[in-house]
């Protein structure tokens, strides 16, 4: 007797990737992130979120993002009154936009 097929290795998601699919916030940002999506321009918001003249390549936008997530989810959470929903929301939406520019891990036998 054979057990249970063991389903076919899948490759690994880029590190990063699983650091943000793996952050818990409340719902509401979380949507309203998702909602802000749409009207993403990476050109346009990422240059001006990060301060810089061009956007950086997706990983070290991505490193950036979280670093200034991590300080801004422990401001809300801290009940400080210099925390800005908006400035949070706007990182979110960063982060989940970058997140799909990062590179796929080759699947083998392609």
């Amino acid at each position: 007797m054979t057990g249970p097929a063991t389903p076919p290795a899948t490759p690994a998601a880029h590190p990063l990737a699983a650091l943000v699919t793996g952050l818990r916030r409340p719902a509401l940002l979380i949507r309203a992130a998702r909602a802000g999506l749409v009207d993403y321009n990476r050109n346009r918001d990422l240059k001006r979120l990060m301060r810089l003249p061009h956007p950086p390549v997706p990983e070290r936008a991505l490193d950036a993002l979280l670093t200034e997530e991590a300080l801004l989810e422990e401001t809300r959470k801290a009940g400080d009154g210099r925390y800005s929903v908006a400035r949070h929301i706007e990182v979110l939406i960063a982060m989940m936009a970058e997140v799909r520019l990062l590179p796929r891990p080759a699947v083998p036998g392609m």
